[in-house]
């Protein structure tokens, strides 16, 4: 009796240290999640922030179109200017290049980047920057200037303010101990096919991202709608896949594109690195863990410099000063988007040492991680890049540099 009586104090003692873990775990877990207040013609609220029912952490990112830019000139003179027959394109593939001089251009940085939103109308909206930077955006073609802003307000609760009546987003610093949350961060481990593991923050079919996002699916028996904080892993498993919870019970689920080849893809986001997406047909499996944070806090940061850096040149030239990548990127916290094979990386500049081109297609991207990434498939890193401006110290005028002529960028 004694004996059943010691295991049954020890079996609630472990029970209570595990509830005061997880208590004291949410207390430090709130920093991560984006948090502002959302201004309408009539109100303003003040909570945790959520872009429809996606973007929900400083290190997700806002997309949206560049409506102008200011360094396509400098391509468009120095093209003008030569007449040489070197500077032709002898590639066979080239007649079918997109030539235009005012090519859209996508704007991509990560919630933490900005201070302000404004929301123009018809489509149109303006960033500021954390250095007071504004730039003016198109929102048509992408989710994100048109989606609910869902905002868990701190007396309201939640309120889903259609983008319509929004007219101002500020961000703010989220509170280290929110008393409550919109759910709690999905944190784990991919296994993939031939590319190895990927540990972070995971996005499920490129939406779901909290605990309290749902997983559905078909058993044989009914529909099944599971909330992904009871999941400890998904297996791909034949049209399928294999659940398992941490309850320890398992479901094989169908049906779904949550479940099967449908499935849009796993995004994984990892430190110092950036947003990894990897399609259902690169993808093994999942295996979530508690999250022992929500991801880098809105102070983490920092006030935009600008690309800066030296860039060599086929010429035998250094060129240093302020850098434009690809006529456009002018911002360490601008985005560089490229593919190794299948699997795509969403890489912040900030987190780039340098990029070597190695041919038409592919680049050597190194992280100031000391990791090395071959690259390609994408513009950022091939011969669709538009080029460079170095602003370089004491010039009048930039200095273009096409990308066939460069042999290697650094960035300070």
């Amino acid at each position: 009796m004694e004996k059943n009586r010691k295991a049954l104090q020890l079996i609630l003692g472990i029970a209570v240290a595990m509830l005061i873990a997880i208590n004291s775990l949410k207390a430090q877990n709130t920093e991560g999640f984006i948090y502002g207040r959302v201004y309408t013609s009539d109100n303003s609220y003040t909570g945790q922030l959520r872009w429809g029912k996606e973007e929900a952490y400083w290190n997700d990112h806002f997309n949206a179109a560049k409506v102008e830019n200011q360094y396509e000139k400098f391509k468009r003179r120095k093209s003008s200017s030569s007449d040489s027959w070197r500077d032709l394109d002898w590639r066979i593939s080239s007649i079918w290049d997109d030539k235009s001089s005012n090519s859209v251009h996508q704007f991509s940085c990560q919630f933490g980047d900005m201070k302000e939103l404004h929301n123009n109308g018809n489509e149109r909206m303006t960033v500021v920057l954390k250095n007071g930077e504004e730039i003016r955006l198109s929102g048509s073609g992408y989710n994100d200037g048109s989606s609910q802003v869902v905002i868990l307000d701190d007396e309201l609760g939640v309120m889903n303010i259609p983008w319509s009546r929004v007219r101002r987003v500020e961000f703010m610093e989220t509170p280290k101990n929110l008393p409550r949350i919109m759910g709690a961060p999905l944190y784990g481990t991919v296994d993939t096919h031939r590319k190895g593991t990927f540990t972070g923050y995971v996005q499920w079919d490129h939406d779901e991202r909290i605990g309290t996002d749902k997983l559905d699916g078909d058993t044989r028996d009914g529909d099944v709608s599971i909330t992904f904080d009871n999941i400890k892993s998904i297996e791909r498993s034949g049209n399928g896949s294999q659940i398992v919870l941490y309850s320890g019970r398992e479901l094989f689920l169908t049906g779904s594109n949550d479940v099967n080849s449908g499935n849009r893809g796993i995004i994984v986001s990892v430190d110092n690195v950036g947003k990894i997406d990897i399609p259902w047909s690169s993808f093994r499996s999942v295996t979530y863990e508690k999250a022992k944070a929500s991801g880098p806090s809105y102070a983490s940061y920092a006030v935009p410099k600008g690309l800066s850096g030296k860039v060599y040149t086929y010429d035998d030239e250094q060129i240093n000063g302020q850098i434009i990548f690809d006529l456009d990127e002018a911002y360490e916290l601008e985005i560089l988007e490229a593919k190794d094979d299948d699997v795509e990386y969403k890489i912040p500049f900030r987190n780039i040492k340098s990029i070597r081109p190695k041919n038409y297609n592919y680049s050597m991207v190194v992280l100031r991680n000391g990791n090395e990434l071959l690259l390609g498939d994408a513009r950022d890193v091939s011969d669709r890049n538009a080029g460079l401006l170095v602003y370089t110290k004491g010039g009048n005028e930039p200095v273009y540099i096409e990308w066939k002529n460069v042999t290697e960028i650094v960035f300070d």
